[in-house]
């Protein structure tokens, strides 16, 4: 289970942290947070120290119904980003959360190694010919519609199954396109109510069939806090709880806000699995 991110092979036979940096003014979560570059700095380098493996970063807010930003809009957020933290710190593996294969070209030519795309190709008929292109990691995520339209979107005969099967198509599409590289998110939240992304994530084992490496975005996501009666904000330990069910069902890669947190949670699951 190894991913090539410009030469350099990441083993993810031990789980891997993704630490999310929105640079998005409406984010669910954390949008607005960072106002100048030395607060993006400052936010990187703490999640690097805390143990992150990648920074994913993302100009594009795909909470359900958020407002949609054209293409030049998304590069003016992250372009300068990118190139920041290139320039700073030249050993960051920076992936670029975008379903737009023009944001990812752009991108992928300022040093980004992985594009992490919620449509799975499905918005950007380009999106997949580019990151053969640049044979670079791709995350393809499950997901119906847009995220302006997606909440009208949840339904399905059988969960599970439906995810996988859109999976094995997609996957399908990436090989014959020559990716080699590629790594599923079954996309906890995107037109999936709040008992679907339960029963999503208690089968989840189930996408080991795929035979690829699996993101798990859990982190601070309506199916907790909700379920909790709380706030984003107040979701910390749910996103905990629910990391460790996902490492025990297979997950490869945490997707995260909060780095330390997670990096304690595989820790701990790691230490659990040597007397397994």
């Amino acid at each position: 289970m190894t991913i090539n991110c410009q030469g350099e092979l990441i083993d993810l036979s031990s789980p891997r942290i993704l630490g999310i940096l929105n640079v998005t003014p409406d984010s669910f979560f954390d949008g607005g947070t960072l106002k100048n570059e030395q607060d993006i700095l400052d936010r990187v380098q703490k999640m690097l120290a805390d143990g992150a493996d990648f920074i994913d970063i993302g100009g594009y807010s795909s909470r359900p119904g958020a407002t949609d930003i054209s293409i030049d809009e998304e590069k003016n957020r992250v372009l300068p980003v990118i190139r920041l933290l290139k320039k700073e710190i030249p050993t960051i593996r920076i992936s670029i959360d975008t379903f737009r294969s023009e944001v990812a070209k752009a991108a992928l030519e300022a040093g980004v190694c992985i594009v992490n795309d919620i449509s799975a190709g499905s918005l950007d008929s380009k999106m997949m010919q580019t990151v053969a292109e640049y044979q670079i990691p791709y995350i393809m995520m499950h997901m119906r519609g847009t995220p302006q339209t997606m909440k009208q979107l949840c339904q399905y005969d059988n969960i599970t199954k439906d995810v996988n099967y859109y999976f094995s198509e997609k996957l399908a599409e990436a090989r014959s396109l020559g990716i080699n590289d590629v790594i599923v998110d079954p996309g906890f939240g995107f037109a999936k109510d709040v008992d679907q992304n339960f029963e999503l994530l208690n089968n989840f084992e189930i996408l080991q069939f795929l035979e690829v490496p699996v993101v798990a975005g859990i982190s601070r996501k309506s199916m907790i806090y909700k379920t909790l009666e709380t706030t984003p904000s107040e979701a910390l330990n749910g996103t905990t709880a629910l990391h460790m069910i996902a490492l025990q069902k297979g997950a490869s890669i945490l997707r995260v806000h909060d780095v330390r947190e997670a990096k304690e949670c595989i820790t701990l699951f790691e230490k659990l699995c040597k007397f397994q």
